[in-house]
């Protein structure tokens, strides 16, 4: 008896590196002469995993995922973790056309002066130029330094087709010294600090040293304290 009819099955489990779902749909159409039965389709989808420095370190060591580190060039070469694959998500935008030349400008003066970072714009070849090393089914670590710019990257690297992709939450700011092999002039949780940044944070230390030592010497020694102050010359 001729007729249609539909079936559909969905398995689905769940591990450390998030779920995947395998979703079969089976048509058994009506036969018509001259066309073969619609094959039966196969729909993988994959989610990434955001995971603490510590389940990062397992997951290179233990469960052999590749780190892709895609922070631009400057902070990458401050610190970054030994045997790492670099591919920035973002370059240095070096194009001449005038507004480009004035947010630059803008840029230099204020984030680039105070925060060390150069003045960048997306890199058009992210992708391809992942793809060019790994397979979609390779494990990639995607690092970056707050977290946010890896966030971006895993699903711009999800959207492509990759299957195994984690990613560290909040960045390596939150990666303690010794927890991975790095390479560089700082530490791991360190290589976004530059620019004015650092002299402030320096001169915030002193100055809270400072402070700290004479609210002691005045709870400790009032009395040499108030002479002191007697000594002091009237405003």
């Amino acid at each position: 008896m001729a007729g249609t009819c539909y079936y559909t099955s969905c398995l689905s489990s769940s591990s450390n590196l998030g779920t995947c779902w395998l979703v079969l749909k089976t048509h058994n159409a009506r036969a018509v002469p001259g066309k073969l039965p619609r094959r039966r389709s196969l729909t993988i989808k994959a989610e990434v995993e955001y995971v603490s420095a510590e389940k990062a370190k397992e997951l290179v060591a233990i469960d052999g995922y590749s780190v892709l580190d895609i922070r631009d060039k400057t902070q990458f070469e401050r610190a970054h973790i030994k045997s790492c694959y670099h591919v920035p998500l973002f370059i240095e935008n070096q194009d001449n056309d005038l507004g480009t030349i004035i947010k630059r400008t803008l840029h230099n003066n204020f984030s680039g002066l105070f925060f060390g970072l150069p003045f960048t714009k997306l890199n058009p070849e992210f992708v391809e130029s992942v793809k060019s090393q790994f397979t979609p089914e390779s494990k990639l670590l995607v690092v970056c330094q707050e977290g946010l710019r890896s966030a971006a990257a895993a699903n711009k690297l999800e959207q492509a087709g990759f299957l195994n992709i984690a990613s560290i939450t909040s960045g390596l700011q939150t990666v303690k010294p010794g927890t991975f092999d790095s390479v560089g002039s700082t530490e791991l949780q360190n290589a976004g600090k530059a620019g004015l940044v650092t002299i402030q944070g320096q001169i915030s230390t002193v100055l809270g040293t400072v402070l700290i030592c004479a609210f002691l010497f005045i709870t400790f020694f009032p009395e040499q304290a108030e002479k002191l102050f007697q000594m002091a010359p009237a405003g």
